[in-house]
């Protein structure tokens, strides 16, 4: 019998936000992220993954928030470290989301991805915007214009969960220079997991045009200047 077709009830969520050096954006993200926790009925535990921090992120999270540091300087690397000590005992009746350091998700972001997953998703990819604050606005159509037009779906580990059993049968995250979110989703889907592609719980990032991984997000926004 196809392994997506019995599964428990989703019980808990396990979040996990890789941080480098995120003091001044941090507690945005935090705050969004406790929005979310309050418009569903599971208990949630978030998972910040301090990587290599020099500055007063730790001093952000509060009593509230569970963190860990590391010194890996890796993105694919924190968020592995991040479920690996928050979500290393779950299995089917737990849902794992992550995003960003820099990112605020939607206050809808949790309980539409738990929506889904209790329909019988077990991956949930989302979309990301951009918080213009840096950048000039001008930009922001051409970056709807390359979003709306680029080929291939999108893939972010800003706005992204799946089930943690599904995430444990796949080796979970990779410690790769770039691309620990796509080659993620690669993963599942070589394992013929049930991903659900969707922009209805949309998460909104930073502009900044320097990022904490090499020919990131903030790579794609330098790029974004070549067609203004």
């Amino acid at each position: 019998m196809p392994h997506s077709l019995i599964r428990p009830d989703i019980t808990r969520i396990v979040v996990v936000v890789p941080v480098r050096n995120e003091e001044d954006l941090l507690p945005h993200c935090l705050s969004a992220l406790d929005r979310a926790a309050t418009k569903v009925n599971v208990p949630v535990h978030i998972q910040f993954v301090l990587d290599a921090c020099t500055d007063s992120s730790a001093d952000v999270a509060g009593g509230g928030v569970s963190t860990f540091a590391i010194d890996e300087r890796n993105v694919g690397a924190a968020r592995a470290v991040g479920f690996s000590v928050a979500g290393h005992t779950c299995r089917a009746d737990t849902w794992f989301a992550t995003t960003d350091a820099d990112s605020e998700v939607d206050e809808g972001w949790l309980s539409a991805q738990l929506a889904r997953a209790r329909a019988g998703a077990e991956v949930v990819v989302g979309t990301v915007g951009v918080r213009w604050s840096e950048q000039s606005k001008d930009l922001a159509p051409v970056y709807e214009r390359s979003y709306r037009n680029h080929p291939d779906p999108h893939i972010h580990g800003a706005n992204l969960g799946f089930r943690a059993d599904i995430y444990w049968r796949t080796g979970g995250f990779r410690k790769l220079r770039n691309g620990e979110d796509i080659d993620l989703v690669d993963r599942f889907r070589a394992i013929g997991a049930r991903i659900e592609w969707t922009d209805s719980a949309d998460v909104t990032t930073s502009d900044r045009r320097i990022g904490r991984a090499p020919d990131g997000f903030a790579a794609h926004i330098r790029g974004l200047e070549l067609s203004a």
